[in-house]
C-alpha cells in the first residue's frame, strides 16, 4: 500500500491547475461559436413558430362586435392631503 507524499500532493495540484487553464483556454475558443449556433437555432425555431401562427391566424377571421363607445368612468375617492412631519 502506498502512502501519501508531499510530492504527490504537488503533482496533483499541478495537474489540477494545468487542467483548469487548458479548459479555460478551450472554453474561450469554443464557447462563442457554440453560443452563436444556439442563438441561430432558437431564432429559426421562433421564426417557424411565428410563420405557423400567422398561417393559422390568416385562416381565422375574428370580429369583435361589442365595441362600446362609452368612456370609462374613474372613481374619485376623497381628496389628496399633504402631511407634514412635526418634530
Amino acid at each position: 500500500m502506498q502512502t501519501a507524499s508531499f510530492e504527490g500532493l504537488l503533482k496533483a495540484i499541478f495537474y489540477i491547475l494545468i487542467f483548469y487553464y487548458v479548459f479555460k483556454f478551450v472554453a474561450k475558443l469554443l464557447l462563442p461559436v457554440l453560443v452563436k449556433k444556439v442563438v441561430q437555432k432558437a431564432g429559426e425555431n421562433f421564426r417557424q413558430q411565428y410563420q405557423s401562427q400567422q398561417q393559422q391566424n390568416h385562416d381565422e377571421v375574428i370580429t369583435n362586435t361589442s365595441k362600446s363607445n362609452k368612456p370609462r368612468e374613474t372613481k374619485k375617492v376623497g381628496e389628496y392631503v399633504d402631511y407634514e412631519e412635526i418634530d
